[in-house]
């Protein structure tokens, strides 16, 4: 059976190209201050794709991952998309850590990583016109042990618990005349 590494197939400089257009679809600009009077400052030592800047008019050196969830971290751009696309596979961390053969603490990282950085970046819902909601049931306490839930119920000073014991009975009483 032939086997063929995954991490063959993806080439770095369509990692950055693909990175440039969806981060800058305008045309690439300053992280800091928005500007795009730049000048190219070659590409970077360690990864040949990876372009640098310094932009005109705060004088600031960035390149391609400055400020981005792929920035700082010792794993080349490729192996995030790679990464990435094997979470969207819906595969575990120990599979993607022998798909991309690294330590599994390094794909749990990066997949950590790569879920805060999504999560981050995505719009704020917000609600308006008319909104409906499912009712929303409080748990009273342990089944079949009410002495329990009564010794939780004393210690709270607010006095909510008393309420919070009378709705859940309530609760209780109405489903079984329901039945």
């Amino acid at each position: 059976m032939l086997q063929v590494n995954i991490k063959n197939l993806i080439d770095d400089v369509q990692c950055y190209q693909t990175v440039r257009e969806l981060r800058w679809p305008d045309g690439v600009a300053c992280p800091s201050c928005e500007s795009q009077h730049l000048i190219k400052r070659g590409f970077d030592d360690t990864e040949p794709a990876r372009q640098r800047y310094a932009c005109h008019n705060c004088d600031r050196r960035f390149d391609d991952l400055t400020d981005t969830i792929y920035a700082g971290h010792h794993q080349p751009l490729r192996i995030w998309i790679l990464c990435s696309y094997l979470m969207s596979l819906n595969l575990s961390n120990a599979h993607i850590a022998q798909e991309l053969d690294l330590n599994k603490d390094a794909a749990h990282h990066m997949t950590t990583q790569l879920r805060h950085g999504i999560v981050s970046n995505s719009p704020s819902s917000t609600l308006s016109g008319e909104v409906e909601y499912d009712e929303v049931d409080i748990v009273a306490g342990h089944k079949g042990q009410p002495d329990e839930v009564a010794n939780k119920g004393a210690g709270a000073d607010d006095g909510d618990s008393k309420a919070h014991g009378d709705v859940a009975r309530l609760k209780a009483r109405n489903r079984r005349s329901l039945a």
